[in-house]
C-alpha cells in the first residue's frame, strides 16, 4: 500500500526506500494526541522484523499519544543536498504508517540489541550492561507498516 504521490516521477521503489530507512540516523515519529493536537519527535530507531523499534522513558508526551491512539507516522530523510541556483534541493525521504505497539521479554531485548548494534558497535559488551542497568526505566514500542512511501529528487 502507498500514499498517493502528487509528483509519481519522484516516487521510489519500495527496496530503495526501504535502503533508505537502513542507512537512517534518526527519524521523525508523528503522533496525534487525546485533544486531536499533532505531535512530532526525532527518535532513534532501528529495523526487524518489517517494522521500526524505539525506546523511551517509562512516560511522556508521545505515550499519552500513543495510548489515546496508536496510529503514528514515521518519516526518515536521507542525503540531501541544496541547488541555490535551480532554486531546489535534491534530497530522498521515506514515510512509514502504522500503529505502534509496546514490546516486550525478548523482542525488547532484541530492538535494544538492535539499537546498540546500529549506535554503538564498538562497545557492545558495556552496552549490554547498559540495557541490563536500565530495562525497568526503558519501554519499547514498534510500529509494523502499514504503508510505506518513498520519494526523492536526485
Amino acid at each position: 500500500m502507498h500514499h498517493e504521490l502528487r509528483r509519481k516521477e519522484r516516487a521510489l521503489t519500495e527496496p530503495e526506500a526501504n535502503d533508505i530507512l537502513e542507512r537512517g540516523e534518526y527519524g521523525i515519529l508523528s503522533t496525534c494526541g487525546p485533544d486531536g493536537g499533532p505531535y512530532g519527535i526525532p527518535l532513534s530507531y532501528c529495523l526487524g522484523d518489517d517494522a521500526i523499534y524505539f525506546h523511551c522513558a517509562v512516560e511522556g508526551h508521545k505515550l499519552d499519544d500513543i495510548a489515546a491512539d496508536s496510529r503514528v507516522s514515521f518519516c526518515v530523510v536521507g542525503k540531501t543536498e541544496v541547488l541555490p541556483d535551480q532554486f531546489a534541493t535534491r534530497y530522498e525521504s521515506v514515510v512509514v504508517s502504522g500503529r505502534a505497539t509496546e514490546v516486550f521479554d525478548e523482542e525488547k531485548q532484541r530492538a535494544l540489541e538492535g539499537l546498540l548494534t546500529k549506535y554503538s558497535p564498538a562497545f557492545h559488551a558495556s552496552g549490554l550492561d547498559y540495557i541490563e542497568a536500565k530495562r525497568e526505566l526503558t519501554r519499547v514500542f514498534k510500529v509494523k507498516r502499514e504503508a510505506i512511501c518513498g520519494k526523492a529528487r536526485r
